[in-house]
């Protein structure tokens, strides 16, 4: 399918493909490679559409914005296994995962999610995370030393992006750096769930065993990192059960992992495919934080997320009745000429910057400050300390095949 030509004839008054093609066109290869086309089409034809499946796609930033912050659009664990269930997907992963993690923050509703949410919130705070920024940039600094010394090219999100917030997390949960590669070893095997489910429960039990002596630690001898802070809360909190405590360490230390990695692979990207903003950052190294928001918007990793229909409501002149699904696509939002002027180019100094990238509304990301800090130190670094950074093969580049995140499989890199 070529987006170019559907959407030129559509202006010339062929009008749009059948509507199942606008849901269908995201599972495409050309999709995978460049998806903000279609994003705009599904804007321009049907912004908030629903599929042959029954599915809606919500793309127009107004729509998405208003629709984060509606509880009638849930984020609970048992409606939207019901939802998939009503559409015959074979849910027998997702459940097995889902009930090992219990109820935490990210899968349930008002008043639940609000009381665990002030949990990690206490913990978790901008103090915090802004205190890690040495620790961070020691971090990046290393790694790349490392990946100079190896040789003249590189796999930019082997060597710097990936390992990076693994690092980090261990730091700020304690976690000793002897127990990094196991910890890594565990994370890689979640990956592969959908693959062999057996083998990730495993690695889950495993990782959950291990988290529990963590905090049996901690209660015996606090320390100053973040499981110490989450069971010192409990211990004011009686209503937090030690279920939820370790269910809210297990999300914490492994949501941010594959975020920050990619938006750093994407940002770089961006980056080196456009000089001239590439150039205005390593002019102006105190571009890197808003550089970074740029860089979310333009190419953020959460394509999109998951609602359930908890209760009838109308977007946009449509009605979306109780138990669909509704995926609300942040990156077309991202790129919407009704919130964002020229929204396809890149510019590290866009005025009034205000991306979806990570949410809104009471499920705004908790690890989004962390990750953001992570980006701005690591793309910072790599353009001051790599003036010949430049990509070895176009052609090459690849995207991990699931639409609902955008995710180079490597980054090929010289410098």
């Amino acid at each position: 399918m070529n987006p170019t030509a559907t959407t030129e004839g559509a202006r010339d008054g062929a009008g749009p493909a059948r509507a199942e093609d606008l849901a269908a066109a995201l599972l495409t290869q050309e999709a995978r490679r460049d998806p903000y086309p279609f994003y705009a089409r599904m804007r321009r034809e049907d912004p908030v559409h629903r599929s042959a499946q029954g599915i809606w796609y919500l793309t127009r930033y107004s729509d998405v914005e208003a629709a984060l912050g509606d509880l009638r659009l849930s984020n609970d664990r048992d409606r939207m296994t019901r939802a998939y269930t009503a559409l015959g997907g074979d849910l027998k992963a997702l459940s097995r995962l889902t009930d090992r993690l219990g109820r935490v923050m990210s899968n349930t509703d008002p008043p639940d999610h609000a009381r665990l949410r002030k949990l990690a919130n206490r913990a978790f705070t901008a103090r915090r995370v802004e205190s890690l920024r040495d620790r961070v940039q020691g971090i990046v600094d290393g790694l790349i030393d490392e990946a100079v010394a190896a040789g003249p090219t590189m796999d930019l999100v082997e060597a710097v992006a990936s390992p990076l917030p693994m690092a980090v997390v261990c730091e700020l949960f304690g976690i000793p750096d002897e127990d990094l590669p196991q910890v890594k070893t565990w994370f890689r095997r979640f990956g592969r769930l959908s693959e062999d489910i057996d083998a990730s429960e495993a690695a889950i039990e495993q990782y959950e065993e291990y988290l529990a002596r963590l905090v049996r630690r901690r209660r015996a001898d606090p320390g100053d990192d973040l499981i110490s802070a989450l069971v010192a809360t409990q211990a004011k909190d009686d209503r937090l059960t030690d279920s939820e405590l370790l269910s809210t360490c297990f999300v914490l230390i492994t949501a941010g992992d594959e975020t920050t990695t990619h938006l750093v692979g994407n940002g770089m990207l961006a980056l080196l495919r456009h000089p001239a903003q590439l150039a205005r950052l390593r002019a102006d190294p105190a571009l890197a934080r808003p550089a970074v928001e740029e860089l979310a918007r333009y190419d953020t990793p959460t394509q999109a997320i998951v609602r359930v229909v908890a209760e009838d409501l109308t977007i946009g002149g449509r009605t979306l009745r109780e138990g669909e699904l509704a995926y609300l696509f942040l990156a077309a939002t991202n790129r919407d000429p009704e919130r964002f002027h020229d929204p396809d180019r890149l510019d590290l100094t866009r005025p009034g910057n205000r991306p979806l990238s990570f949410g809104n509304g009471p499920h705004f990301c908790l690890g989004g400050p962390l990750a953001k800090l992570q980006a701005e130190v690591a793309v910072g670094t790599l353009v001051r300390r790599l003036p010949h950074l430049r990509l070895t093969d176009e052609a090459a580049l690849d995207w991990r095949p699931n639409p609902l995140q955008r995710r180079l499989t490597a980054l090929p890199v010289t410098y």
